[in-house]
């Protein structure tokens, strides 16, 4: 960047999570809680199975994928394994617990307290047949897609 260059700092995101692995949740749970940590202003947008994060039931039981994730590098054959997702989702949560990083229900709590908006998506909820008592109390509101673009004005939308 050039002296030239100036460039409008962000003071606002919209981050989508649609992925329900472990994998697929934290980077976007994550950036929320960077943004709110630098004073930016942050909304959660959970759809399909992003929504697993929001689920009371579900929330603590979301794993790692195994099958088909090239970041595993390792065969297909082999993530398949019976017992292959929970081995690597317990070495995924050791790792996170040296680096201070929470469970999904602290991190939910930590965010919603730290002032970021935290929205389902009403189409994946009719999908998937949840309703709001389904849901964490943290979530605000159940959102069409309409209402989250109209929420997410001036917003960088970033999608995990």
């Amino acid at each position: 960047m050039t002296e030239e260059t100036k460039y409008e700092p962000i003071k606002k995101v919209s981050i989508v999570i649609s992925k329900g692995s472990l994998d697929g949740i934290y980077p976007g749970l994550i950036m929320a809680n960077g943004a709110r940590m630098e004073g930016i202003e942050a909304m959660v947008f959970f759809t399909f199975f992003g929504l697993e994060t929001i689920i009371k039931k579900r929330m603590n039981k979301i794993k790692v994928a195994t099958v088909g994730n090239p970041g595993m590098h390792i065969p297909t054959i082999i993530g398949a394994i019976p017992g292959m997702s929970s081995f690597a989702t317990t070495m995924m949560k050791k790792e996170m617990d040296k680096l201070d990083i929470p469970p999904v229900d602290e991190f939910i709590e930590m965010l919603s307290a730290a002032g970021a908006k935290l929205y389902a998506c009403k189409a994946a909820m009719d999908m998937f047949h949840y309703k709001k008592e389904d849901l964490i109390d943290e979530v605000e509101a159940i959102l069409t897609v309409g209402e989250f673009y109209e929420l997410s004005a001036g917003a960088q939308i970033i999608f995990t």
